[in-house]
């Protein structure tokens, strides 16, 4: 199966033992964008606010066609700042984009209890608590 792993930058530290363990299930792995440079973002709204829009759209763009060039979406969302089984926002639109192109979407950790809660029940998630064997 082809997964494509979707998180929080703040996440990205959860997701190469994630991907080693499903590859040794068989699966192919697609990162997230700006995986191997988490903080590019950052940077490039540090340095001009014409270059954070033009790297935002590029991200989003990408986004849409890893998850068109996916059977699923796996989101990793551990806690980021207090926030227990994290969604962003990049990462809610890209279940939405899932949803939208009837893909299956699994949730490592549980639906977060936030402002999204009912939006991210209405994708119809399968939560995994952790359980990569439950992606099929």
């Amino acid at each position: 199966m082809k997964i494509f792993i979707c998180a929080s930058k703040y996440n990205y530290k959860y997701i190469p033992e994630i991907k080693k363990e499903l590859e040794g299930l068989g699966h192919e792995i697609t990162l997230p964008n700006s995986f191997d440079d988490p903080f590019v973002e950052n940077r490039t709204r540090e340095e001009s606010a014409e270059k954070h829009v033009q790297l935002k759209q590029k991200f989003f763009r990408e986004q849409v066609k890893k998850i068109e060039d996916n059977d699923v979406i796996l989101v990793v969302n551990f806690e980021k700042n207090g926030q227990k089984d994290y969604i962003g926002g990049a990462t809610f639109l890209e279940m939405y984009k899932a949803f939208e192109l009837g893909k299956k979407i699994f949730l490592y950790n549980p639906i977060p209890d936030n402002i999204m809660k009912d939006e991210i029940i209405g994708f119809a998630p399968t939560v995994i608590k952790g359980e990569l064997l439950e992606i099929k």
